[in-house]
């Protein structure tokens, strides 16, 4: 029996470690901006409330999902931050471009991961509907860009843990 679904972006705030000295570069596609730059209130006030300096939030915006991946790699090389965020939206449509697209950004963030020192933080939607989209973007299941920040804080917190 399936479930319903609810805010999924609901945490408990005392698990969530401080970010007080962490820089994080956070990247954001501009398609489907009504939904993706909801997605990038949502991480960024995330992890203000968590102590990252607003200084210390590096924002660069991309004109679709698929580069955000080289984006990304281009913050870890040059931008010198703790973590990257990745945001982007991705609707299915009529072609097999989604499933390019989403296979190809998924693949990218895993191979980044696995070539820096660096958590590099997949905030991909992948949709099947404009309005699932926007019930993941600050609707009724929450806001995927406060999960991608808290994601980021944590893997942050891991990785000072082993240094």
């Amino acid at each position: 029996m399936a479930t319903a679904l609810s805010n999924l972006s609901s945490y408990d705030p005392t698990a969530v470690p401080e970010g007080k000295g962490k820089r994080v570069g956070i990247v954001v596609s501009d398609w489907n901006s009504s939904v993706t730059h909801s997605l990038l209130d949502g991480a960024t006030n995330t992890l203000l409330k968590f102590g990252v300096s607003a200084d210390d939030i590096i924002i660069e915006h991309v004109p679709g999902s698929f580069e955000l991946t080289y984006a990304a790699k281009v913050m870890i090389e040059k931008a010198k931050v703790d973590s990257v965020i990745i945001l982007g939206c991705v609707i299915q449509g009529e072609t097999p471009h989604f499933t390019f697209v989403c296979d190809g950004v998924t693949e990218g963030t895993t191979q980044l991961n696995l070539n820096y020192d660096i958590p590099v933080i997949f905030g991909l939607l992948t949709t099947l509907t404009l309005q699932q989209a926007q019930d993941r973007a600050g609707g009724k299941h929450g806001n995927k860009g406060d999960e991608a920040a808290i994601t980021a804080l944590k893997m942050m917190a891991l990785q000072s843990k082993y240094k």
